[in-house]
């Protein structure tokens, strides 16, 4: 008996373990929007990506740089070999050649090397403008990096907005839905005590059915936000995320079009990057016509030889300098300068379908913005007239002036003008911030 009832008492004390466990892992954290921006730049993989570049750019900036120096090669070599025949002539007295030494049989292996130095000193331009362009792709792969960290920004914010709207969406629909199951409860008392019809109390258990479904979809949404979120943050998509309802702070005043315009041209990074790589193609076409012009470069070197028991050959040093020139230059660059100054043209078109594209896109999110503000004070005057509509309605029920079917609908409407209100705050938080990141001041 004893041993039962401790079994007993060990399976409740695991099953209240487990419950705990299972508690503490759905244990909900509530998240700052700062926070989220933190961790979404923190753990995104494109600002990884990016990094990554730049480390690339920088090396070849350097690499670029580092053809200023001199090259230095050194090569050895030991051989054997055949016993050689040798025919060393030497010039008599007479005049007379003679052969003076006969080939040894010992003569069977070489060994020699050799150090080369050359120290460039004129490339037609290339070094110094290969160094140019590099600089300047390295400068656009930061630009690159800094347009990417806030379109990352947005998009986090973009998702917090969303985690905060279906998070406000089962709450509004979940109070709807205690509401409806009182109103149930009510009407089922009312039915059996003879003062409400069955038919009524039907449309109401009805009503209360999609209001359930709704809550089902709701949840959903917030499910999925909450699982988009945490691998947006590098969070284990079982981290139940709370959006906190005091980051969501409304927009201040705006400037205009003309003025987002002109901001977006001194801060845009993608502009600049463009820009930078103008620069570079421009130092790509000095680059091609450095092809026309002669290589100029100080050369030295240092040979060592040796046939064991024959000969030895040290000290043997060398200085001077050497000049190169490729004779089909003149008909091979031009096609080089002509590819080159394409690329060049290429960009300076680009770089003016992008101005396009920001003025644009700069116009359409001020409208969204200013479209939102005028929403936000439609809705709100609707979720008024939902409420008042309701009252009346209510009241009217009470009195037997309405049917159910009305008063139901009255309810529907004021949980739309609710949903409405809340998503149309959020929304012209998110409209804001799109319109700082298209103007260029998002890190601002």
């Amino acid at each position: 008996m004893k041993n039962r009832i401790y079994m007993i008492r060990m399976l409740l004390a695991f099953c209240m373990l487990g419950c705990f466990t299972s508690s503490h892992a759905q244990e909900s954290k509530t998240i700052t929007l700062q926070e989220a921006l933190d961790l979404g730049i923190k753990s995104s993989k494109q600002l990884k990506l990016n990094k990554a570049r730049i480390t690339e750019a920088v090396a070849a900036t350097k690499e670029a740089m580092e053809r200023r120096y001199p090259d230095i090669n050194i090569s050895a070599s030991y051989l054997r070999v055949n016993q050689p025949k040798l025919n060393i002539k030497t010039v008599g007295a007479a005049g007379n050649d003679s052969n003076a030494i006969s080939s040894p049989s010992h003569l069977n292996q070489a060994m020699f090397g050799m150090a080369n130095l050359s120290l460039p000193l004129y490339a037609g331009l290339k070094i110094k403008y290969g160094v140019e362009s590099a600089k300047f792709l390295e400068k656009a792969a930061e630009m690159d990096a800094d347009n990417d960290r806030q379109d990352v920004i947005l998009n986090t914010i973009a998702a917090y907005i969303n985690l905060y709207k279906a998070s406000a969406a089962v709450k509004l629909v979940e109070e709807n839905l205690a509401q409806s199951r009182q109103r149930d409860t009510d009407f089922v008392n009312l039915e059996r005590n003879g003062t409400l019809a069955r038919n009524d109390l039907l449309k109401a258990q009805q009503e209360t059915s999609n209001l359930e479904l709704t809550l089902l979809d709701a949840q959903n949404n917030h499910q999925l936000a909450i699982v988009n979120m945490d691998l947006m943050l590098g969070l284990p998509e079982k981290t139940v995320l709370v959006a906190d309802s005091a980051s969501i702070v409304p927009p201040g005043a705006v400037k205009t079009i003309d003025e987002y315009e002109q901001l977006a041209a001194e801060n845009r990074h993608d502009l600049k990057a463009l820009d930078y790589r103008q620069k570079a193609a421009a130092a790509g076409v000095k680059i091609a016509r450095g092809d026309y012009y002669p290589s100029i470069a100080l050369t030295g070197g240092y040979v060592y030889a040796e046939v064991p028991k024959f000969i030895r050959v040290t000290n043997a040093m060398n200085a001077g300098l050497g000049v190169k020139y490729n004779l089909s230059s003149f008909w091979k660059t031009s096609s080089k300068v002509a590819q080159a100054k394409a690329r060049q043209d290429q960009l300076t078109v680009n770089a003016a379908m992008l101005d396009d594209a920001i003025r644009l896109s700069i116009n359409k999110a001020y409208q969204d913005y200013m479209s939102g503000v005028k929403k936000i004070e439609v809705y709100n005057k609707a979720l008024d007239q939902a409420t008042e509509n309701y009252r009346i309605n209510k009241n009217k029920y009470a009195n037997n002036l309405l049917t159910l079917t009305d008063l139901l609908d009255a309810d529907v409407a004021q949980l739309q003008a609710r949903l409405n209100v809340a998503f149309a705050k959020a929304d012209l938080v998110l409209a804001y911030q799109t319109l700082l990141q298209k103007a260029g001041l998002l890190n601002q």
